[in-house]
């Protein structure tokens, strides 16, 4: 192993760069070459690869987005386009990959495994879908972001004494609602994970009323429905105004926390170090404090379940 690419896939994530800044100078303190691929696997097709220095991933650790820009590519599932991917990667000389994304990056980098490249996984996704590790790169920026936004309608909220829902981004996940919904004092938390009733979020909300509370606030997840729709059903039952907001992508961008600069920083590190090793079809990961490192097969099959008890303890608190 001479010579290892990095390409940054799918959604883009808080802390990207960091991990990216990682790879490039940890493999540069172990005598590799770096190149740096631009628009993920996309751009690994078109050949839109350069060689990285140190001062390549200079002051960017504190940027949000990715400096290697990135794109979601489908035609990837096909054998042949991967055929071409792999003469490609033969062409630049590079023997093995980092790559930093979810779930469907993950896969490609499996396949490029198997066709004799090794290949290491980064998780670098918002909503925190991946099942084998605690936290992915960009979750906890995410959730920053959301409850900045939070406080700041909690404060009109008030004002108005009305209902406020929040739509925040996780189609099939609920973390960035559970965790921003816990720390902003949410009434309600709903996510795709748990059913439902509008007539039990419409009772939570009264009974809040009752008690002398001005507002209420509703983090919803989009997997589970539109923030429109629902405001106007929790008007129609309890009889209250009520006003929704959708946050979208603003939940991507920004500087990323401490944290996932940290942790971007200690598993970019690590993907390095496992080329270094010779391993392949591994992703990295934490486990409370510590980096771990899993087959990429086993990591993308485990089930994603909510943390029920955290839930349950947000609801307890928000009574």
């Amino acid at each position: 192993m001479k010579t290892i690419g990095v390409l940054t896939s799918g959604g883009d994530a808080p802390g990207m760069n960091a991990a990216i800044r990682a790879v490039v100078r940890m493999g540069i303190d172990k005598g590799f070459r770096v190149m740096g691929i631009e628009r993920g696997f996309n751009g690994l097709l078109n050949g839109e690869i350069y060689e990285m220095d140190r001062s390549s991933v200079a002051d960017i650790i504190q940027r949000g987005g990715t400096m290697l820009r990135t794109a979601r590519c489908e035609e990837f599932k096909n054998p042949e386009v991967r055929e071409k991917a792999a003469k490609i990667l033969k062409v630049f000389g590079i023997h093995g990959l980092v790559v930093i994304g979810g779930n469907g990056s993950f896969m490609g980098a499996q396949r490029m495994s198997e066709l004799g490249f090794p290949s290491i996984g980064i998780p670098g996704t918002i909503d925190n879908d991946l099942a084998y590790t605690d936290y992915a790169i960009g979750f906890d920026t995410a959730v920053n972001t959301v409850l900045d936004a939070v406080n700041k309608i909690r404060d009109t909220s008030t004002s108005h004494e009305r209902v406020s829902i929040i739509e925040v981004m996780g189609r099939h996940c609920g973390d960035i609602a559970l965790y921003a919904g816990l720390a902003g004092g949410g009434e309600s938390i709903i996510v795709p994970e748990v059913e439902y009733d509008v007539d039990e979020v419409c009772k939570t909300i009264l009974e809040g009323k009752l008690r002398g509370k001005l507002h209420s606030i509703i983090i919803l997840a989009e997997g589970v429905g539109n923030a429109a729709e629902l405001a106007k059903s929790i008007e129609q039952t309890s009889g209250l105004e009520a006003r929704a907001t959708i946050l979208g992508h603003i939940q991507r961008g920004g500087s990323p926390t401490a944290f996932d600069r940290i942790l971007a920083s200690k598993l970019g590190a690590r993907a390095v170090e496992l080329l270094a090793e010779d391993s392949s079809s591994r992703v990295v990961g934490v486990h409370g404090s510590d980096v771990i490192d899993m087959d990429i097969n086993e990591a993308v099959n485990m089930k994603k379940d909510i943390d029920h008890d955290l839930l349950n303890l947000a609801r307890i608190l928000s009574k």
